[in-house]
């Protein structure tokens, strides 16, 4: 049983992405794991991200997205 989710950690920011032809992890369950993660975070702190065409790899447009991400949410490191 998972234990409750509280305090700072509901509103801990998430980008989950997915490859719209992903061969492995179909993109429905990515779809049914962002929806979840919404119900127990603060659903404004989620950001779910397909790619058209992407199989169970990355591509560049991805990269970018993961980039900009840290970028808003990690703080620099010297």
């Amino acid at each position: 049983k998972q234990g409750p989710i509280s305090g700072i950690n509901k509103e801990i920011a998430v980008l989950q992405c997915h490859g719209d032809c992903d061969p492995l992890v179909p993109l429905t369950f990515g779809s049914l794991t962002v929806e979840k993660l919404k119900s127990v975070i603060n659903p404004a702190n989620v950001t779910f991200r397909t790619y058209a065409g992407m199989m169970h790899s990355s591509c560049v447009e991805e990269m970018m997205d993961i980039k900009q991400f840290i970028d808003k949410h990690l703080p620099p490191v010297d």
